[in-house]
C-alpha cells in the first residue's frame, strides 16, 4: 500500500529516496528511526505519527501540521523542553503506540505536502541530538515488523529505499505469480521472486523433498527436514515465510485436467520436464494470452567431464510464434541432467536468466533486444540470444 501510494505521491516518494523509514497504519503515516534527545540527556530514537491525507490514489495537503512524537519528552541539547512540546496527555493510537503532540512550522508556514511537513520536524529534532551525537540521524534505521497493509515483506525492505529504487521496484508489483516445478531451477526462480513486491506467489509441484533435492535449492535442510518428508512446496512456503507474506504451496502437478488453477495469474514461470503436461500448459497460456518463460537445461556427459547448456524462452501476447522452434515436449537422446545430476550452478543460472528476462518485459531493466529466446553453452562460456522482438 505504501509503495503503491508513493507511485502517484511526490512528496512520499521523497522521503523513501531520502532514506526516511515509512509505514501506513490506521490511516496515519509513521515515520521511524528518528533521533532526538531525552531528559537525560542522552540521544534515541523516537517514531513520528501523522495524520495523512489523500485523494484516494495520492496524498494531498496535509489535514495538519502538528505531529505526536512516541517516545520521551524531547529536549534541546543543553536539557531545554523543546518549545514545540504541547503540554498535554500522550494520544493512543493503539497497539501499543502513543505519542506527545508537537507544533512546528518551518518559516511559521503552513506545510504544503508530506515531505515538507516531516522533514520540518526531523531537521529540528536531529539538529540537538547530532549536537550529542554527530553521527545520530534518521538513515540506517535497524529492521522492523511490517504490517501487512504495509508490505508483502516482514520486515521493512531497506534495500529499495537505500537504493531510492521505490518507482522502478513497483513494476514488479504484480497480484499472482505462478512457479510450476520447484525442482532446482524452480526453487531458485523463488529465491529472486521472494524479495520482490509480488502480492502472491504460488508453488506448484507434487513431489517430495527428498535429500538429492537439497543439494540443488536455496538454504540449507536440516536433516530433521528431510525426515519429515515434506511436499517440495511446503518445506519451500515455511522456508520463506519468515521474509514474506503470500506464498502459497499447491501440492499438486498442473495437467490438462486442472490446468485453470493458473487462469487468475498474471504471470507464470514453468521449470518442468519435457512431457504432454508441458504442452497443455504452453498451448493453454497461449490461449488465454498470458506471458510466461519457459526454463531448459541439457547436460550430458563427456568421458569424465559434463557438457551444460541453459535456456531461457520468455513469450506474451503476440509473441507465441517462436515457441515451436524453441521448446520440446519429448527427450531427444541422453540428458545426465535427467537422473539428478547435481548441477545448483546451472539451476541458479536459468533461474537468474528467466527472472532477468520477466523484469525485463515489466520494465525493470531496460531492453534494448527484447529477446525471446537466449542459449547459455557452458563448454564455450556463450550466451546467444535469438527471437527478438520488434
Amino acid at each position: 500500500m505504501l509503495i503503491q501510494l508513493a507511485n502517484h505521491s511526490p512528496d512520499l516518494a521523497q522521503l523513501i529516496e531520502e532514506e526516511y523509514d515509512l509505514e501506513l497504519r490506521d490511516s496515519n503515516l509513521l515515520v521511524h528511526h528518528v533521533p532526538y534527545v531525552t531528559p537525560a540527556g542522552h540521544v534515541a530514537y523516537g517514531i513520528l505519527v501523522s495524520e495523512l491525507s489523500t485523494n484516494g490514489e495520492r496524498t494531498v495537503r496535509p489535514g495538519r501540521h502538528e505531529v505526536w512524537l512516541a517516545g520521551d519528552v524531547p529536549h534541546d541539547h543543553q536539557g531545554r523542553t523543546l518549545t514545540g512540546v504541547i503540554n498535554e496527555p500522550p494520544r493512543d493510537f493503539g497497539g501499543g503506540l502513543s505519542g506527545r503532540r508537537m507544533s512546528l512550522k518551518r518559516n511559521d508556514e503552513y506545510p504544503e505536502n508530506y515531505h515538507i511537513k516531516i522533514t520540518t520536524y526531523v531537521d529540528v529534532l536531529g539538529r540537538f541530538a547530532r549536537a550529542l551525537d554527530p553521527e545520530a540521524t534518521h538513515r540506517g534505521a535497524p529492521p522492523r515488523e511490517s504490517s501487512p497493509d504495509d508490505s508483502v515483506f516482514r520486515y521493512h525492505d531497506s534495500a529499495t529505499s537505500r537504493a531510492a529504487l521505490s518507482a522502478v521496484t513497483a513494476k514488479l508489483k504484480l497480484g499472482k505469480v505462478a512457479i510450476v516445478g520447484l525442482g532446482g531451477t524452480g526453487s531458485y526462480i523463488l529465491d529472486l521472486l521472494a524479495k520482490t513486491p509480488v502480492g502472491e506467489i504460488h508453488l506448484y509441484d507434487d513431489d517430495v523433498f527428498y535429500a538429492h533435492n537439497a543439494f540443488r535449492t536455496p538454504g540449507a535442510a536440516s536433516i530433521d527436514d528431510l525426515r519429515a518428508e515434506p511436499t517440495k512446496v511446503d518445506y519451500l512456503q515455511r522456508q520463506y515465510d519468515v521474509i514474506r507474506r503470500g506464498v502459497f504451496p499447491h501440492p499438486i502437478r498442473v495437467t490438462a485436467a486442472n490446468i485453470d488453477e493458473l487462469a487468475d495469474k498474471e504471470f507464470v514461470f514453468l521449470a518442468v520436464d519435457t512431457g504432454p503436461d508441458k504442452r497443455s500448459i504452453v498451448t493453454q497460456l497461449e490461449a488465454w494470452g498470458k506471458p510466461f518463460v519457459d526454463c531448459g537445461i541439457g547436460v550430458s556427459r563427456q568421458e569424465n567431464s559434463l557438457r551444460g547448456m541453459v535456456r531461457t524462452t520468455a513469450a506474451e501476447t503476440e509473441h507465441y510464434d517462436h515457441l515451436p522452434l524453441r521448446l520440446s515436449y519429448v527427450n531427444e537422446g541422453e540428458n545426465e541432467y535427467d537422473l539428478n545430476i547435481q548441477t545448483a550452478d546451472l539451476n541458479m543460472l536459468n533461474a537468474a536468466l528467466a527472472v532477468l528476462r520477466w523484469k525485463k518485459m515489466l520494465g525493470y531493466y531496460v531492453d534494448e533486444k527484447h529477446e525471446y529466446n537466449s542459449l547459455y553453452t557452458v563448454g564455450r562460456n556463450q550466451l546467444v540470444s535469438g527471437d527478438l522482438g520488434t
